[in-house]
Formats: structure tokens, sequence, C-alpha cells
């Protein structure tokens, strides 16, 4: 499997230099040549790999789609790879993806089993695992650099502590995210994370990010890489999950499901645009987002228009308070045919010139072949829907799994189950769920009183010159 640009370098690459390379270097997204088709007797056989959740089924489920995509590293160390990241002492379940049912024909796929609680763990494990083979396969160095909106830090920096060759330099908004999130990130000493806390919103933490990949010059002497979705690698393990859920719910491979999807960056639910794309039968992608609504204007208009920063709200489900979204280029680049030249210029100077476009008539009408609807929730939503979910089902979800049950409501089809994907736990959003409920959430006792720890993170202004010169000192 070889992989090209959204933008039109048609350099065919392999798996293992995009790994390490994150973005392509016309400031396009790396995709596959082709999406490999999926047929029903493949699927039985996946089926059976899982087998509803047995031990060791879903490292199984995940090599045999992995491997479809990953064909320059040696069959046996994927498998590896594989089984050393998905395990019941990681996620403390043999299923690893366990669906519970609300009610019928709505279900909640649990996501957030990791060591940082949120579904970023998923694909970040292994990513973790994969950038310490391929690195001491070259004898190389790599220096990460990502930006989050709460979790990706996070999942990133518990993946990478520690990792032989891999240093980490993660932007986040200052002052943005929850106690919990902050201090899960800000109270790792290891000496090879840095957190670096941006006087900004997300969308800058982002735009300084590539920046420094677009510097080509900077991003090779410094071998900078990525973890943030925009890397293949991350998006293709959260493909598998889709797989999971599907048979859990299913008995037969003719029966279709629906997902909603809390979004804000995108890569989550292209992840579920992929799973379609090779087969599985996926009839609705539901893409919920909160008050910062980009992408439910666009799947309801063909408009996107990127927010700038004072008209990117802070929410209760700061994950999503995003304006930008990085993975969006992907799907569009699809829905357009495949057309580079038009991707690069809806995506260069369109958005640098206007701040967003807007698709033809023909081009916005092409939206419904690839399954997407989508919803908006607000704050109140929210509450509304922690409560109603925990009152009728004991049952105590966080704020941005809240906004994709609420949107997921609206897009109910009769006899298609609905499987809400679980963004994380409540313990990581104490506020909003005491608001809600009058109480505090669960929390792990592993992890009672993260807030009090020391905290190491450096604030700096919006300036991507300021990060490079920051990774000049601290690179290895």
């Amino acid at each position: 499997m070889k992989y090209i640009s959204t933008r039109g370098d048609q350099t065919e690459r392999g798996f293992s230099e995009i790994l390490l390379e994150g973005l392509a270097p016309d400031g396009g997204l790396y995709l596959p040549t082709h999406y490999p088709q999926v047929d029903a007797a493949t699927l039985a056989r996946w089926r059976d790999l899982y087998g509803n959740g047995q031990a060791g089924g879903y490292a199984a489920l995940a090599y045999e789609i992995l491997s479809l995509y990953i064909t320059d590293i040696p069959a046996a160390d994927l498998k590896r790879l594989v089984d050393k990241t998905y395990t019941k002492a990681v996620y403390g379940t043999d299923a690893i993806v366990p669906v519970r049912r609300l009610k019928d024909g709505l279900l909640i796929e649990a996501l957030s089993n990791g060591p940082t609680l949120a579904f970023k763990d998923m694909a970040m494990q292994l990513l973790g695992n994969l950038f310490e083979y391929e690195l001491a396969r070259r004898g190389e160095q790599l220096n990460i650099l990502g930006a989050t909106s709460g979790d990706t830090g996070s999942a990133a920096e518990y993946a990478m502590r520690g990792k032989q060759g891999v240093n980490v330099f993660m932007l986040s908004p200052y002052g943005r995210m929850s106690p919990f999130q902050q201090a899960q990130m800000f109270s790792l000493q290891d000496a090879n994370i840095h957190n670096l806390s941006v006087e900004g919103v997300f969308d800058d933490c982002q735009d300084i990010v590539k920046a420094v990949s677009n510097d080509l010059a900077f991003k090779r002497q410094w071998k900078i890489g990525t973890v943030n979705s925009i890397n293949w690698a991350r998006l293709l393990a959260q493909v598998v999950y889709y797989f999971a859920g599907y048979f859990q719910v299913t008995k037969a491979d003719s029966e279709k499901v629906s997902f909603s999807v809390p979004s804000g960056n995108f890569g989550n639910v292209c992840a579920g645009h992929v799973a379609r794309m090779m087969g599985l039968p996926i009839a609705q992608l539901v893409v919920a987002t909160n008050e910062n609504d980009v992408l439910d204007e666009f799947f309801r208009t063909g408009r996107y228009r990127v927010r700038g920063s004072a008209e990117t709200f802070e929410t209760s489900s700061p994950s999503m308070d995003i304006s930008k979204a990085s993975n969006f280029e992907r799907f569009v680049f699809d829905l357009l045919g495949r057309d580079a030249a038009r991707t690069a210029q809806l995506f260069g100077p369109a958005i640098a010139k206007e701040g967003g476009f807007q698709l033809t008539a023909d081009e916005t009408a092409r939206i419904a072949q690839y399954g997407f609807v989508s919803g908006k929730s607000t704050h109140a939503d929210r509450l509304a829907t922690i409560k109603a979910t925990w009152d009728a089902h004991q049952d105590m979800i966080d704020t941005h799994t809240a906004d994709g049950l609420k949107v997921a409501a609206e897009h109910l089809q009769p006899g298609v189950p609905m499987i809400v994907l679980e963004t994380a736990l409540p313990a990581k959003f104490a506020a909003t769920i005491q608001e809600a409920l009058g109480r505090d959430p669960i929390r792990p006792a592993a992890l009672e009183g993260i807030e009090a720890l020391p905290k190491r993170f450096t604030v700096m202004k919006v300036d991507a010159g300021a990060v490079k010169a920051y990774i000049e000192q601290h690179a290895k």
C-alpha cells in the first residue's frame, strides 16, 4: 500500500515514511492510493476473530485491518506490536471497546478504558509502539510536535513517555482545558515530555503546528513528526473500533448500523468514513458538534466557514472547541472525486483569503452519498442529556458523549442501531457533572488527587518562531 497527498503531490510513499513525516511536503494530508474493499466473506471471518469481545479478539481484528494498509513492516513485527498494544491489562476488559445498551436501538461504545480515560488512547498507544519500533529500526530520533484541546495531549504523552528516541512538544490553549485534563499533562515529569501552554485557542496551537511542519528545512533538520490526527497512522488505528462495534451489535453482515461521533477536528468520524469506504455497512455517520458548529454548518449547507479566535467559544465540552477541522480535508478530497487541484485551492487560497469556501450545488448534493448527517448540542442540552441518561439508565456520561447522544436521538432510524462513540470518562469534567447531577463523577482510585500534583509547563505567546526556538533549545 502506498500513500499520496490530498493536494497533488503524487509521490507514492510507504507507511513507515509517512508515519514519521505527518503532513505531506505540499501541506496536504496523506491518504492511501485506494481503500481496500472488504467482502462478505472477510467480514464473516473478522466477526469470528473478534468473537464478540473474546480475549485477544480485538488485537486479532486490528492486525487484520492494519495489515491491509501497513505493508512495509514485517507481518510478524506488526502482529507483535498490535498484540502488545491491545491488552486487558491496558484497557481493563477483553472486549477492549465494549458496547453497552441504553435502550433498543441506542447504544454507547466504550472507548475510554485506556490510561488517560479518553478515546485518544485507542490509537495513541499503538502510535507510541510504532514510533519506538520504526525509530529503533532506523537508528533515528523524532521530535513530536502536537496540539491538543484536551485529550490528545495527555494520550500522546502517556503513550510516548519514556519511549526511546522520542521527544514530545505539546501545545495546548492556556486555561482552556478542564483542571483534570491540565493535571494529566502538566504533572508528567518525564524528561522527554514538554508542555507548551499557548495564550490563545486550540486553533492557534494547531496553526503553529502546521506552520512549523510547513517549514521543510526546519522540519527535516529537527526531524519533526506529529501525533495529531493529521498523522494517518492515528486515524487508521481508529478504523478498527468501528468494525468491533458493528460486530457486537449485529448478528449478520447484511445488517446496517449508524454511528454518532462527537466531532471537533474530524479525525474520529473520518475513521468511520474510511470504514464505510472499505465496505462496513454503515447507514449514517452522525457528526455531533457543540456550540463551535463549523462542521454542522457544512453538512447542512456545503459552506465551510473557519471561525477566528474571537468566535471560538469556550464550552463545557472543551475537546471540541475547534473551528478549523484538520482532518476535514481528507473527506473533501474523497467527496471531490480525489481532485487534488480543487482540494488544494479550497484549503489553501480560499481559506487564507476568504476564511472558508462554499461547495457548488452539485458538490454539496454528493455529501448524502457518503452517509453524513449532523447536529449541534449546547451547554443546556449537555446538562439535560447527562441528567436524563443517569436518571433513566444509571449511566454517567461525559460532556462530549452527551453531545453525541443528543444529536444521535435526532437521527434514529427504525431498525438501524445507533452506536454513540464515547469520548471520555466523566471524571475529566467534574464541574459540569456536578452541575448536571449534583454529585461528583466516579473517578478511578489511581487518579485521586491528580490536580494537586506538581506541574511542569511553559507559557508561550501565539508565535511559531518562539516554538521553533524552544524546540532548538530542548531537542536531543
